[in-house]
């Protein structure tokens, strides 16, 4: 019975050719260790102190009066959210006044504020952009600009004008994203 196997076996390996190297084929070579690190390394390394993309867009800036409250939440914000942020109900844990800058400095001092803030686990803010009530009757730059740069930040979930006596429609409310405490925010 033994020999009748084996003469199977061979009548079914017939015109089989034998493998003629040992080794394996694995697809692809593997990447080059060092070359990888290097790579990494550069991409973590600033391009240039001049060329600084924060995320933030002037693109489109929404124009804002100085009087117009102002009013947003990113969707998934709960409306009692919003409802004790606009009443001030939401103690804010740091503040920035962004009075007499000019465009640059406000958006450059405004995303170093809400990294810091978010980095520290902060919930609430309140941001000073003023009205800047202009006499060649132009709208408020600063206003406007921070209205829409706020809106592209990724930490803030909403933000809303603030009661008078925190600066009144001179003045924002800024309700930021936790990371600590993950899917409690939206």
């Amino acid at each position: 019975m033994q020999d009748d196997d084996f003469s199977l076996f061979k009548a079914e390996l017939r015109g089989v050719k034998p493998i003629k190297h040992d080794r394996a084929d694995t697809g692809k070579p593997k990447a080059d260790r060092q070359h990888v690190a290097k790579a990494r390394q550069a991409a973590t390394l600033p391009t240039s102190d001049a060329t600084r993309v924060d995320g933030l867009s002037d693109q489109f800036v929404i124009d804002v009066g100085p009087e117009d409250p102002l009013n947003w939440a990113r969707d998934g914000v709960q409306e009692g959210q919003m409802r004790k942020l606009k009443l001030g109900q939401i103690a804010f844990e740091g503040s920035l006044d962004l009075h007499g800058m000019n465009v640059e400095k406000a958006r450059e001092t405004l995303w170093e504020f809400l990294a810091e803030a978010t980095r520290l686990e902060v919930r609430c803010v309140r941001v000073t952009h003023g009205k800047a009530v202009r006499l060649d009757g132009k709208r408020p730059m600063i206003k406007s600009h921070v209205n829409t740069w706020l809106r592209q930040h990724a930490a803030v979930l909403g933000f809303t004008s603030c009661v008078a006596k925190h600066g009144g429609t001179g003045a924002l409310y800024v309700l930021l994203k936790r990371t600590m405490m993950d899917g409690r925010d939206e």
